[in-house]
């Protein structure tokens, strides 16, 4: 439970300590005072969004500390507690900056805002409005379903989910199919160009050399003619290499050294004559032939081309024709994807549906046993003859499932039921969220209930069963309450005031003879005689019906 609150410069509020006891605490002051105040702080602790325009006048933050006793077998908060306690603090600066505190250590706003929900459970105003939106109802009515219902809803959203999922993914492919079609036929046609030119790694070096033979073909001709008629015409070198040879072989007759040298002329003019008619076939194969020149120039310019579309050289143009077959394939693909979600979607909708139809009949039961337990709690809450139904109505489906729940509401005896936005007064509201928190009592383990303005629009015996009933949810656990009701106020197990003055509140908690002033003072306004019997005559009877 919560068992120390420390406020330092919030609003009205200079510096004050509140302890909370077990049981049914209720605070109480003139309007003004700074009652509001404390819950406020409370949900700084919590994390809720703070600003600077909480910050008390001259002060250079506002500061809280909230002290719990930290509830067992609560995996999130047994990492933070110490000494079986848990303390949750939080500044916000004048100048909007702000820090949040586990135990000491420095956390995330947002880490203490998820360690609220095991400890604290704030009502308001704004709970009381929010309890007439359509979602609301539905989330309560899902919430008193029980576990199973929520873990059912669970796997219908993430069915639901991956349907919205996939039906997106094939409105995208929808709306890219123009797209992708003229993507594809532009790559198919470079496809289909790059493999028509049979592009070969280094055949334009290769191609450029033979259009340069072929440009020069009749001087290479003339010279090659001129150098087969050196090698191997009349009075050639061959010839005169010959000539040499046999002189010196007739010279060996008599220095045989000379053998030798004739012998290495003989080889000589051997392959002079090999030479020269190498240079003969070369000549003969270096004639000028225009066609082919011609189609060597055609298709150096056909692969320049492509190298200007696709990339520099053959390997550049062969490159680009992988990356092109492969995106041609991930386009062509695009229609067996849709193929395949199309499926999946058609799938996945028909087990929405089927998991929806479970929902509706869980909640069609649970919306029985709701509407009967909230006419009890609002018959003790003093709304005798009050009936109530939960309609579900159809809708298509969505991530809620194929209905809204609307929340109806006969305020008394004979009156016809109505949604609750147009049934319910300020103060039938307040019952009617106060009954709702009743019946969720037993549902779940938040160890503190704090309720502010539960008492909007009701007084005399409504307030009697107001307070009777907050008694009666405090015997189990933890309930603060602001209140300007005495008829509230009598059932508290401690009572606190706030005053202000000179601008400044302070908190005190009341002992008997302080609870019959602060109780005369809400009845009448002013201490009297009456007044202080009627509070003691409130107090005594509280008292009674508590037990004590």
């Amino acid at each position: 439970m919560l068992l120390e609150v420390h406020i330092a410069g919030l609003g009205v509020i200079d510096d004050v300590t509140i302890e909370l006891a077990p049981g049914l605490n209720v605070l109480t002051g003139e309007t003004g005072a700074g009652k509001t105040m404390v819950t406020v702080a409370l949900g700084l602790a919590l994390g809720e969004r703070g600003s600077s325009s909480l910050v008390r006048a001259g002060a250079d933050a506002a500061r809280v500390e909230a002290r719990f006793a930290a509830p067992e077998g609560v995996a999130e908060l047994a990492e933070w507690s110490e000494d079986g306690e848990l303390v949750l603090s939080r500044r916000v600066g004048a100048d909007g900056r702000g820090t949040a505190r586990i135990g000491g250590g420095i956390v995330p706003v947002s880490a203490l805002a998820s360690l609220a929900p095991h400890l604290v459970e704030v009502h308001g105003q704004h709970d009381q409005q929010r309890l007439l939106s359509p979602g609301a109802q539905l989330a309560f009515l899902d919430r008193f379903a029980g576990e199973d219902h929520a873990r059912v809803l669970t796997q219908y959203r993430k069915v639901f989910g991956r349907l919205q999922e996939v039906r997106g993914r094939l409105d995208e492919l929808e709306r890219a199919e123009r797209d992708r079609a003229r993507d594809a036929d532009l790559l198919a046609y470079q496809v289909r160009e790059i493999e028509g030119a049979n592009v070969t790694p280094g055949e334009a070096a290769s191609l450029a050399e033979e259009a340069r033979r072929l440009e020069h073909a009749e001087a290479i001709s003339t010279l090659a003619a001129e150098a087969e008629a050196a090698l191997g015409g009349d009075g050639s070198g061959t010839d005169a290499l010959s000539g040499a040879a046999a002189a010196l072989e007739r010279a060996a007759a008599h220095d045989p050294a000379a053998g030798a040298l004739a012998e290495r002329l003989r080889s000589l003019a051997a392959e002079a004559a090999d030479a020269a008619g190498e240079v003969r076939r070369y000549r003969e194969s270096s004639q000028a032939d225009p066609a082919r020149l011609a189609e060597t120039q055609d298709r150096i310019a056909a692969i320049r081309a492509l190298e200007r579309k696709y990339g520099e050289g053959e390997a550049g143009i062969l490159q680009y024709l992988t990356e092109a077959r492969e995106r041609l394939a991930s386009l062509e693909g695009g229609e067996a994807e849709r193929a395949r979600l199309s499926e999946e979607a058609e799938r996945l909708a028909a087990e929405a549906a089927s998991r929806a139809v479970t929902i509706r009949r869980e909640r069609g039961a649970a919306g029985s046993t709701l509407a009967g337990a909230l006419e009890v709690e609002l018959w003790d809450l003093g709304m005798e003859g009050a009936s109530v139904a939960v309609e579900l109505v159809e809708t298509p489906l969505g991530l809620d499932g194929g209905e809204r729940a609307e929340l109806l509401l006969g305020a008394g005896a004979g009156q016809q039921r109505l949604p609750l936005r147009k049934a319910a007064s300020g103060g039938e509201l307040s019952r009617t969220m106060l009954a709702c928190r009743s019946v969720m009592a037993d549902l779940d383990d938040v160890p503190t209930l704090v309720f502010d303005e539960v008492d909007a629009g009701i007084g005399g015996r409504a307030g009697v069963a107001v307070g009777r009933r907050l008694a009666r949810i405090a015997r189990g656990r933890q309930v603060l309450v602001v209140t300007h009701l005495p008829q509230i106020a009598c059932f508290a197990d401690r009572h606190l005031r706030v005053e202000k003055a000179s601008g400044t509140a302070s908190i005190e908690s009341l002992n008997d003879s302080a609870r019959v002033e602060e109780l005369s003072r809400m009845l009448a306004g002013l201490p009297s005689s009456d007044a202080a019997s009627h509070a003691e005559e409130l107090l005594a009877q509280a008292a009674k019906e508590k037990g004590t």
